[in-house]
């Protein structure tokens, strides 16, 4: 099966050698696994690290297990735990039967750290953190320990020991015992368990001593059968000790692990620390605030799980850390849209629009394409009377050089009704236009110029006296700087104080009403909008997901 499969990316490269005759895993299914710590949301980051693992299963056939890294008691939370599912399956993706916790192994891991010591390769270490540190040496000179030397049987006692709860945090370690004098630091005697009363989860206080993740993720790849444990680029290193683990270990299997880029957007953070902080200190309004690069985040601005994963096949697998541009993933949410969202047609800033010599008490009704690039969704009804909303920023009491909407004298074509002339405006006492004044050509239904002549500017428009008043939140880059996050910079001090506008009785079509979240829409010569979670039948509220292309701007 591997040679009729064309591969798109060095990791399947890899997979494609590894499962053909005379490969490592001939005749074995290519298992691969995703191994989220639930310690916080799941962002765009982890997206592609979704699709690297879950995807590589699929193009050959093979099976993901979802598995959660909750080695460290002091951050799980099983808030993030349902998160974490939820957002898989949302990106298209299944675990089936295979929904495991690292916590399962622990006896397991204990069995092997023992089955080390027995070995002469791992022994009980009394330095302190601080100590460890002091000894760690450099470039040239070795680590060392005092401890390195002690007898099996005194390390197992003290192992042992250590479990049952009779030394304080911090007091014992236990050490794998590999080479001090390595030139990867990683591989100089790493601690393997530490002594961490914090009550667990899912174990409770069944346990007092915790493995490390370097030792323990092999061992969990390995119990679970897993061919390719696939990892993002700072494991690299890591990599050494993951083998030494496991060929040192009676492990039922040898899983090959291959390192990948991770994925850097400009204008964010993809630390969950950070993101935690943002939260948890009111910055934003929450995990799934629209301006956040949680999965959560995104879907309730109106990301769609074919955006992503077009996005995150489009930047590809490579072994190279780059930042990509934000506009690139607005991109592929835009053809996304493009191609599935209806059309509609909403004022933000609405202006009352007076057509003079329209019949008053007069209404008609248009039929309009859902969507011209889908046919297929057929038509819907918008109605048309003397009093339309249009917005403010196509009107301007004096023309400007390539402004072709309305001031007076200037013909405008209402898109898909008649083409109307200004003859002028009405201000409030503090000089704000109120009201603009045109006159229709009623040859011209449709929008269409039976005579031949030219109208340059379309305007969106809504019928006054039958549409809907709505909440629209425009939302920009959370962070004005393009990497706020690296060097000696407060990420903080680079949040962007525009990133949210709230636009209160927004005036909208009709054929909106009832439609509830996730429902996406194009509103016509403004941008892809969705529906928030928060609205309701009485109080609708949009989100912007993106914009157009920028067009001409008001000066």
């Amino acid at each position: 099966m591997s040679e009729e499969i064309t591969s798109t990316n060095f990791i399947q490269d890899f997979v494609k050698e590894d499962i053909k005759e005379g490969g490592q895993y001939e005749g074995k299914t290519v298992h691969t696994r995703f191994p989220p710590e639930p310690n916080g949301y799941m962002h765009i980051g982890h997206a592609k690290a979704i699709c690297v693992d879950f995807g590589t299963a699929e193009k050959f056939g093979g099976i993901c297990n979802l598995r959660m890294d909750d080695t460290n008691p002091t951050k799980e939370d099983v808030e993030y735990v349902d998160a974490i599912k939820e957002d898989i399956h949302w990106l298209g993706f299944d675990w089936d039967d295979r929904f495991f916790f690292a916590s399962e192994y622990f006896d397991e891991m204990y069995g092997y750290a023992v089955e080390l010591i027995k070995k002469g390769l791992a022994y009980v270490c009394q330095l302190s953190a601080e100590e460890m540190r002091a000894n760690r040496g450099d470039l040239t000179t070795p680590a060392t320990s005092p401890y390195r030397d002690r007898p099996i049987e005194e390390s197992l006692d003290l192992f042992e020991r250590m479990k049952n709860g009779e030394f304080e945090d911090g007091s014992m370690t236990l050490r794998a015992k590999i080479d001090l004098a390595s030139g990867n630091f990683n591989m100089r005697d790493p601690v393997i368990y530490r002594i961490n009363r914090i009550s667990h989860h899912r174990t409770g206080n069944k346990w007092c001593i915790y493995p490390m993740y370097d030792f323990a993720h092999p061992i969990e790849d390995a119990i679970e059968g897993i061919t390719h444990s696939l990892c993002t680029l700072e494991f690299e290193a890591h990599r050494p000790l993951y083998d030494w683990v496991i060929n040192n270990i009676s492990a039922p299997c040898k899983p090959r692990q291959i390192e990948f880029a991770r994925l850097g957007i400009n204008n964010t953070v993809m630390s969950k620390r950070r993101l935690r902080q943002l939260v948890e200190d009111g910055y934003v309004a929450g995990w799934d605030d629209p301006r956040m690069p949680t999965l959560c985040g995104l879907r309730r601005r109106g990301y769609t799980p074919a955006s992503i994963r077009n996005f995150c096949e489009r930047i590809g697998v490579t072994k190279v850390n780059s930042t990509v541009e934000y506009s690139f993933l607005e991109n592929c949410l835009r053809e996304d849209l493009n191609e599935n969202a209806q059309r509609i047609m909403c004022v933000l800033r609405p202006v009352k629009l007076v057509i003079t010599n329209y019949p008053e008490g007069q209404s008609e009704s248009f039929e309009v394409e859902n969507n011209p690039q889908r046919p297929e969704d057929g038509m819907r009804t918008i109605t048309f009377s003397r009093e339309v909303y249009i917005e403010a920023d196509d009107f301007l009491e004096e023309k400007v050089k390539g402004y072709n909407r309305f001031y007076p004298g200037n013909e405008v074509r209402l898109k898909s009704a008649y083409i109307v002339k200004c003859t002028g405006c009405e201000k409030d006492e503090q000089g704000n236009v109120t009201t603009v004044f045109a006159e229709y050509d009623p040859e011209t239904r449709g929008g269409d110029t039976p005579d031949g002549r030219k109208v340059r500017g379309t305007v969106h428009w809504v019928d006054a006296e039958n549409c809907l008043d709505a909440e629209v939140r425009l939302y920009d880059n959370l962070f004005t700087d393009p990497e706020p996050d690296t060097g000696d910079k407060n990420f903080l001090d680079y949040i962007n104080p525009d990133s949210l506008e709230i636009l209160k009785g927004c005036k909208l079509e009709r054929s909106a009403e009832g439609a509830q979240a996730p429902k996406s829409y194009q509103f016509m010569r403004l941008g892809y909008f969705c529906i928030d979670k928060d609205s309701t039948p009485d109080a609708l509220i949009f989100n912007r997901s993106v914009s157009l292309k920028d067009g001409f701007k008001k000066k």
